[in-house]
């Protein structure tokens, strides 16, 4: 295993135990962010702990966070989001995960996404293939139409909010089944073949760092909606590969 991604998993122990500790306490805090939302103790807590753990090891590493931004200047880029779904955490809802990913400039290196609750956790290194414990190795579907197509998301009144209205209906009108598992489980679920299509029209850097290689790696596609294979675009489209370009091209519709 890459000493990258054995890290990672290390780290991934360390925030489950911060995180199941919180989860469903009855005394835990949860407060609103100035974009209206939620963060709750453990995602702090959870993000401090990471941050030092970091530092030690690796202290010439850039850390970007969702609850403490960015710090330092480094080509190696940690990419952090303590909770994942933090709406479903504060409600008692299982699914949620810490998200774990370390770039070199914009190159993925490894990436981690730890859903204790679901006794889940989906991990990759590029170039070693993506594997989910328990479970095995990943491969996406074969599905090569849409119309068999399975697709989910996590809030469809997003899509509205950002001009892709339009194009989310013909996406998903165009598809067999469509569902809204949520947050990273959508595109974890394409990594593993149980889903053919992922899509959030609002994502962070954060979001989806750890997912992207663990999907490319399980041989799908990740893109923004633009088909550009970034991070930074601020929505994100996965894929078994096989219905990208019609579902890019249906996200576009007007």
């Amino acid at each position: 295993m890459q000493a990258d991604l054995a890290f990672a998993l290390e780290l991934a122990d360390l925030a489950d135990s911060l995180t199941t500790e919180r989860f469903r306490a009855a005394d835990l805090r949860v407060d609103t962010k100035a974009d209206a939302s939620p963060v709750t103790d453990a995602d702090l807590r959870t993000e401090t702990a990471l941050r030092e753990r970091i530092l030690r090891a690796r202290p010439g590493h850039t850390i970007v966070g969702e609850e403490f931004g960015a710090g330092g200047e480094s080509e190696w880029r940690w990419f952090i989001d303590p909770i994942d779904g933090t709406k479903n955490f504060a409600r008692g809802i299982p699914v949620w995960a810490t998200l774990i990913a370390l770039r070199r400039g914009e190159d993925a290196v490894c990436g981690v996404v730890s859903a204790p609750a679901l006794n889940r956790r989906w991990f990759a290194a590029s170039g070693d293939g993506a594997w989910s414990a328990p479970g095995g190795r990943l491969c996406v579907s074969s599905t090569a139409h849409l119309s068999a197509a399975h697709l989910s998301c996590t809030d469809p009144r997003d899509f509205e909010s950002r001009g892709h209205g339009e194009g989310f209906h013909s996406l998903a009108a165009a598809c067999h089944v469509v569902r809204a598992f949520g947050d990273f489980w959508s595109h974890a679920l394409v990594a593993e073949g149980a889903l053919d299509i992922g899509v959030e029209a609002v994502v962070n850097p954060w979001d989806v760092a750890a997912l992207q290689v663990i999907v490319e790696e399980a041989g799908g596609r990740f893109s923004d909606f633009s088909g550009n294979r970034s991070i930074e675009g601020g929505n994100v489209l996965t894929s078994n590969g096989l219905l990208h370009d019609e579902a890019l091209r249906r996200l576009h519709a007007r």
